[in-house]
């Protein structure tokens, strides 16, 4: 226990099982949302570092879109070993080592996310103090962790009511400055 708060693990699966239920439609109002939210944020950004959501994740797909279409450019995670690679958004996936979706350009190294404004990450909760919790692997907080913070904007990427009071971090967790969910940008911290 941290705080009265459920470990990091009991609390990865009550959030994972609730979003098991979320419907289609719930869903698509969801990515529209977090599309007209996300664009509003990355407005004067000129380039963002996002990720494709999988299943059960708040839908990124129409904000990548949307980003596109304003010409700004777009980073998307690739599984390096333990790490993460980026490389540019142009549209075209491929299946990554975990089955999750990778952009099918050539690989930029871990050093491209630095040319970032804002960096969108996958996130299953965040708390009011910018705490976030991931799935556990620590792919983001290595990548996160090596960033340099000033002028540049890290935001979680979750449904509205996965913004905590309190979750259990851990000294290597990396904060967030804001949580980008379908009702608008929740600035934390």
């Amino acid at each position: 226990m941290f705080n009265g708060t459920p470990s990091k693990t009991a609390l990865r699966e009550r959030l994972l099982a609730a979003r098991s239920t979320r419907g289609r439609a719930a869903l698509d109002a969801a990515a529209d949302g977090l599309a007209d939210h996300g664009i509003a944020l990355c407005r004067d950004a000129r380039m963002v570092a996002a990720y494709v959501a999988i299943t059960g994740e708040p839908p990124t797909h129409l904000l990548l879109d949307a980003l596109r279409a304003k010409g700004i450019e777009v980073l998307l995670p690739v599984i390096a070993g333990d790490g993460l690679d980026w490389a540019r958004d142009v549209g075209s996936r491929v299946n990554g080592p975990l089955g999750i979706a990778e952009p099918a350009g050539p690989r930029l190294g871990g050093d491209a996310l630095a040319a970032a404004d804002i960096v969108v990450v996958p996130a299953l909760a965040v708390d009011r103090r910018g705490r976030r919790l991931g799935r556990g692997r620590g792919f983001y907080d290595r990548s996160l962790s090596a960033l340099d913070r000033s002028g540049r904007a890290i935001v979680a990427c979750v449904f509205d009511e996965e913004v905590l009071e309190d979750i259990p971090a851990e000294a290597h967790d990396v904060a967030v400055d804001a949580a980008l969910t379908p009702s608008g940008v929740v600035r934390l911290g």
